[in-house]
């Protein structure tokens, strides 16, 4: 977070009042156009940001994620960061005291986010940063912090490259999950070789350009799962050819099927919900 959307001035936000809080945890939320870029910042206390809706691209100098719904970014004190929105956003920044560092991740992570936990930091960003304050004010960002103690780590870290080019190639490939383009389509869109492209991409994301595109797709459909959109639907729109091919390929990367990993997001008993294939 940081500053405000060009539609509200593209001013710094005045965010002293929430890092100087005697509450557990304060919060504020903006809404992002696609493409808006929030330049490199950092907050003395711990920050964890939520998209509830779009896809939110988090760089900092300890690692870079692309970030969908129920999955947030858990970032240490003054850690230098910048937030990029693939999609139109709504995202959500929550500070949590420095004196509460004890239990929470040690390290800048993906958390998953849970049903409690989305409402919770739905009601923190509208509780005041200064006093008066209610009783239940304190006690939501003490659940809060409570919650993101146990949260699992996520393996949704998408490397992105710093060559400028390759970073040019992922955008593209973010812009247009079911591009059907092959390397030697890339390569000559952005005038290099295919071997070039396959070497640079390497070199600067640790994953070959293949790899790295499906689990981009994998990571930008579950917005698309959790709008209720048909298995087949999502599956094609994301690039695969079946739902089948979506299905296996996603339970490869997260370790369950689609409909098994939207009711767990959504707060359903296994079983609970089943989506239209």
């Amino acid at each position: 977070m940081g500053f405000a959307a060009h539609s509200r001035g593209g001013h710094r936000l005045d965010l002293d009042p929430a890092h100087a809080s005697p509450l557990a945890a304060t919060g504020v939320v903006e809404r992002y156009p696609a493409e808006h870029v929030v330049p490199f910042h950092s907050h003395p206390r711990g920050h964890l940001i939520y998209a509830s809706t779009g896809v939110l691209l988090v760089q900092a100098s300890t690692g870079q994620w692309l970030v969908p719904p129920t999955t947030a970014v858990w970032l240490r004190p003054c850690v230098q960061h910048q937030l990029k929105a693939m999609t139109a956003v709504t995202a959500h920044g929550i500070f949590v005291g420095e004196h509460l560092d004890a239990g929470l991740p040690p390290v800048d992570c993906v958390v998953h986010i849970s049903p409690l936990m989305r409402e919770l930091i739905t009601a923190l960003v509208q509780v005041p940063h200064q006093a008066p304050f209610q009783p239940r004010d304190a006690l939501l960002g003490q659940l809060l912090v409570e919650e993101l103690k146990t949260v699992a780590h996520l393996p949704f870290h998408l490397p992105w490259p710093d060559d400028q080019l390759m970073g040019t190639v992922c955008e593209h490939l973010v812009r247009h999950p079911a591009q059907a383009s092959t390397a030697e389509d890339l390569a000559q869109r952005y005038a290099i070789t295919s071997k070039t492209l396959h070497r640079r991409f390497l070199k600067s994301t640790g994953m070959n350009l293949g790899q790295w595109r499906q689990k981009m797709r994998l990571m930008q459909s579950i917005e698309k799962l959790l709008q209720g959109m048909p298995i087949t639907h999502v599956a094609l729109e994301s690039g695969y050819e079946s739902h089948s091919a979506y299905s296996v390929a996603f339970k490869k990367t997260f370790g369950c099927p689609p409909s098994e990993f939207v009711a767990a997001a959504s707060g359903m008993p296994k079983g609970a919900q089943r989506l239209s294939a």
